[in-house]
C-alpha cells in the first residue's frame, strides 16, 4: 500500500468546495450524478430525518437525478439486538420514502436492502485489502459510535463497517453522497478505496468513481427535550407516522424554559429556538419573525403555532401513508423491483472487478 496515499480524515474545508461546486452544478447537469444515500431500519422516520435528509432526497430526485436509496439492513446488527424488527421496519421506511414524494415507478429511482444484494457484498473481500487495520483504527467517525455503544468490546461488523458502506456505495458506481460533517470520513474512506483499486488493477479506464460529499446544510434539530439530536434510542422525537392527536401531545411535552416573552436565541435559550426552527421549517417563515410574532404569548402559544403547522405540513403525508399501509403488497413489489435492479447493476460492477483483478474463468 502506497504510504504517501494516506486517508485524510480531516480534509473538512476540501469536501465543502467540492460540495458547492455539486450543489451549483446539480441543476444544470442532473444526469452527470448518480446519488447514492440511504437509511437504516433500526424503527420508522422522524421529522429529524424528514428536515435533515429525506426532504432533500425528493428534491434532488425531482430534479432528475438517478436516486438509489439503500436500507442498510446488515448494519442493524452490527450494534442493534433488536432485528426481529427488520423487516417491518424496512417496509416502513419504503413506506415514508413513497409519502414524502419519491416515485417508485420511475426509472430514475430504486430503493433496495443490501442483504439482498449479494453482488455488493461480495465486493467487501478484495475492498478490504485496501485499506489497513490502522487506517480503520484512526476512522473518528468508527471511534464515537463505538464509544457511544458504551460497549467495552464491538464486533468485527462494526469496526469495518465503513469498508461495507464504500461497497454500498461503489457497487452502484455512486458518484455523489448526501452527508453531514459526521460522515465524512466514512466517504473520505470510500474515496481513498476507488482511488487505489483505479490505480491497483490499471485497467482501460477506471472502474471506480470517487464519490463526492453533498454535505447537508439543514442546521441540527434538536429532540423535544431540547438537549440532544432528535433519535428514536432518546425517545425524544415525533414520528412521521404519529397522529395530529399524537403530535399535539408530544409538542405540548416539549421543553422551553421560564422566560414568556419568545426570543430566538439557540445559544442562551437553545429549546425555545429549537421549537422555533421546527416552526420556520413547517410554516416557511424565519425564526426571528416568529418569535416577534408570539412575543408574550410564551411557551404555550408557541407550541399551539407549532403543533398546528406541523400537522398542516404533514397531512397531505400523513393520508398518503395511510393509503400504503393498507396496501402490502405494493410495498413489497417495490422492494423486489429495486432488488432486481440493484443486483444487476452490482452484477455489472463485479464483472468490471473480476476482469481488472484477472479473475474472469
Amino acid at each position: 500500500m502506497n504510504s504517501s496515499d494516506k486517508i485524510d480524515y480531516t480534509s473538512y474545508e476540501a469536501a465543502v468546495e467540492r460540495s458547492k461546486k455539486i450543489e451549483a452544478d446539480l441543476p444544470l447537469h442532473p444526469g452527470n450524478y448518480r446519488l447514492l444515500t440511504g437509511d437504516r431500519p433500526t424503527g420508522r422516520l422522524h421529522i429529524g430525518h424528514y428536515f435533515g435528509s429525506l426532504q432533500n432526497r425528493v428534491e434532488l430526485f425531482k430534479m432528475g437525478v438517478p436516486t438509489y436509496i439503500l436500507i442498510a439492513d446488515y448494519q442493524v446488527l452490527t450494534d442493534h439486538d433488536a432485528y426481529d424488527q427488520i423487516s417491518e421496519n424496512t417496509k416502513q421506511l419504503v413506506i415514508d420514502y413513497i409519502a414524502a414524494g419519491l416515485d417508485p415507478e420511475s426509472e430514475t429511482l430504486c430503493i433496495f436492502p443490501h442483504s439482498y444484494i449479494p453482488e455488493l457484498n461480495q465486493l467487501l473481500l478484495p475492498f478490504l485489502t485496501l485499506v489497513s487495520n490502522s487506517e480503520l483504527d484512526r476512522n473518528p467517525t468508527v471511534k464515537e459510535e463505538i464509544l457511544a455503544s458504551g460497549k467495552k468490546s464491538i464486533n468485527a461488523g462494526m469496526y469495518i463497517y465503513p469498508v461495507h458502506q464504500a461497497a454500498d456505495i461503489l457497487a452502484v458506481k455512486g458518484n455523489v453522497v448526501p452527508v453531514g460533517k459526521d460522515q465524512l470520513p466514512h466517504l473520505e474512506l470510500t474515496r481513498t478505496i476507488a482511488r487505489r483499486f483505479n490505480e491497483k488493477y490499471i485497467s482501460d479506464e477506471p472502474v471506480f468513481p470517487e464519490a463526492q460529499a453533498l454535505l447537508s446544510k439543514t442546521p441540527s434539530i434538536l429532540g423535544l427535550d431540547g438537549a440532544q439530536k432528535m433519535s428514536k434510542s432518546r425517545n425524544n422525537y415525533i414520528s412521521l407516522s404519529a397522529t395530529e392527536d399524537e403530535t399535539e401531545t408530544l409538542i405540548k411535552k416539549a421543553k422551553t424554559d421560564a422566560e414568556r416573552r419568545i426570543t430566538y436565541d439557540p445559544e442562551n435559550r437553545p429549546e425555545v429556538a429549537n421549537l422555533l426552527l421546527l416552526l420556520s421549517l413547517t410554516s416557511g417563515e424565519k425564526p426571528e419573525v416568529l418569535a416577534e410574532k408570539i412575543g408574550d404569548g410564551g411557551g404555550g402559544a408557541l407550541k399551539k403555532m407549532l403543533a398546528d403547522s406541523m400537522n398542516e405540513f404533514f397531512r397531505p403525508m400523513r393520508t398518503r401513508r395511510a393509503e400504503l399501509e393498507k396496501d402490502p403488497d405494493y410495498i413489497d413489489s417495490v422492494l423486489f423491483r429495486g432488488i432486481d435492479r440493484a443486483r444487476a447493476e452490482a452484477g455489472n460492477t463485479l464483472d468490471q472487478v473480476r476482469r481488472a483483478m484477472n479473475m474472469e474463468i
